[in-house]
């Protein structure tokens, strides 16, 4: 049997940002069926080298092409007629692929074109339909997402398929060496490192995001400044794993030091670390924090709470699905004070909602104060909401499923089926 080939567009698969991981996945999760192989364009990183990676153990069935950005017409239309591809297959911000959809009527008169969509915001974008129009299905990775698809465009063939945590990386700590393992480098953070502000009680907040302006990286630092003052600086430490400068970010070490924070109660973690060390450092820790102004999932917070640490969220976009279930809640989520319109040439208008620092205070303090009763309900519940309704099973299967779906419904080159080529005409 010939393997269906898929072109990838995305954050480069062994990246470790959020696209970038759950790209991995849907990919490793195809290649298991020994049905399909994929070619992926890995952008949206600096690269060290240009040279195609074979991924071990797929060997050519899955090879990444590192690219700058996330693509252009000609490199695609160059892709196309040599690999000729069964599938499109491409993820993130349609802002990227604007001019993807400006050819698409070459590209999808012979390959479907499938979007994984992340836009995470109301109101609806309306500009965006176009783009979902232009697209034989598009995959929606929250109910926000897929609520403002059907807004937009309700014609569009569209899916609700959640990101997922891998349990076997992602879990509560269970034996005596993995607890003294995550026990040892909260002592490292909390204690070890301030030496005038020794605590064994210290609660460990803990952000792994990118250093991106909407992410609120400086805000944090300020407020988490800000809430020790209040409740005094030996009642908790905050650790960022993140890049400490970033072009489209802050200076954190900066921020840091002109904030005249020296006695190490908020500390960077800048080196790139694989899951499993990441998952260390969930469960050393007492809460995940993410105050992003715009999520379209956040995939950060849902890895805390398959480890059983609850987390701390504004309620916007995908993160509303996380921290509570509508009935039960997995830590607290804070409702935007406020928000802001921002918005470019390309893009009309974004809504960005934005809590108040007086709210995120408000709730550090509450949970210094929780009771260890209600701090293990909350982190049980938040194991069980994980495995419900993010589960890696789930996940893998929807992804063979849709896209065995696809590749009946639409073919592909020879045999292209359901997609006619528009055309220019008079009008009187």
């Amino acid at each position: 049997m010939t393997k269906k080939k898929i072109l990838v567009l995305s954050d480069h698969p062994l990246s470790p940002s959020g696209v970038g991981t759950q790209t991995k996945y849907m990919i490793e999760a195809l290649l298991k069926t020994g049905r399909y192989k994929f070619i992926c364009l890995g952008g949206a990183v600096k690269h060290q080298n240009y040279e195609p990676q074979k991924v071990e153990p797929w060997s050519e069935d899955f090879v990444i092409y590192p690219v700058d950005g996330y693509g252009s017409p000609d490199l695609i239309r160059s892709v196309l007629q040599k690999e000729k591809p069964d599938i499109l297959w491409f993820m993130t911000d349609p802002r990227f692929y604007e001019w993807l959809w400006d050819i698409e009527n070459e590209v999808r008169s012979n390959v479907p074109m499938v979007y994984y969509h992340v836009w995470d915001n109301f109101p609806a974008p309306q500009f965006n339909g176009i783009y979902y129009r232009s697209t034989d299905e598009v995959v929606c990775i929250s109910k926000v997402t897929h609520e403002i698809l059907k807004t937009v465009s309700p014609e569009v063939n569209s899916h609700y398929l959640p990101h997922a945590v891998n349990s076997n990386i992602f879990y509560k700590y269970n034996t005596k060496e993995m607890k003294d393992r995550a026990a040892e480098i909260k002592k490292r953070i909390c204690v070890d490192s301030s030496e005038n502000n020794k605590n064994p009680n210290k609660k460990l907040f803990f952000w792994n995001n990118r250093n991106a302006r909407r992410k609120q990286s400086g805000t944090l630092i300020w407020w988490f400044k800000e809430f020790l003052d209040e409740v005094g600086h030996d009642k908790a430490s905050l650790l960022m794993h993140t890049d400490a400068r970033d072009p489209h970010g802050q200076d954190l070490p900066h921020i840091i030091e002109s904030l005249g924070i020296t006695d190490g109660q908020i500390l960077l973690s800048t080196v790139k670390i694989q899951p499993e060390e990441l998952a260390n450092m969930y469960n050393a820790a007492d809460y995940t924090l993410n105050i992003s102004d715009a999520e379209g999932f956040g995939l950060a917070t849902l890895e805390s709470l398959s480890c059983g640490t609850p987390i701390i969220v504004n309620m916007t976009g995908g993160l509303q699905e996380q921290v509570t279930n509508g009935n039960d809640w997995f830590g607290w989520g804070i409702q935007p004070a406020s928000k802001s319109v921002i918005g470019s040439l390309q893009v009309p208008y974004i809504y960005e909602d934005r809590i108040s620092k007086e709210d995120f205070i408000k709730t550090l303090k509450k949970a210094l104060k929780t009771p260890s009763k209600n701090y293990k309900k909350m982190s049980i519940q938040g194991i069980k909401h994980v495995k419900e309704n993010y589960n890696f099973d789930d996940y893998e299967n929807n992804w063979i499923n849709l896209m065995d779906k696809i590749v009946e419904e639409h073919g592909s080159w020879e045999d292209r089926k359901g997609y006619k080529t528009w055309h220019l005409m008079e009008v009187a």
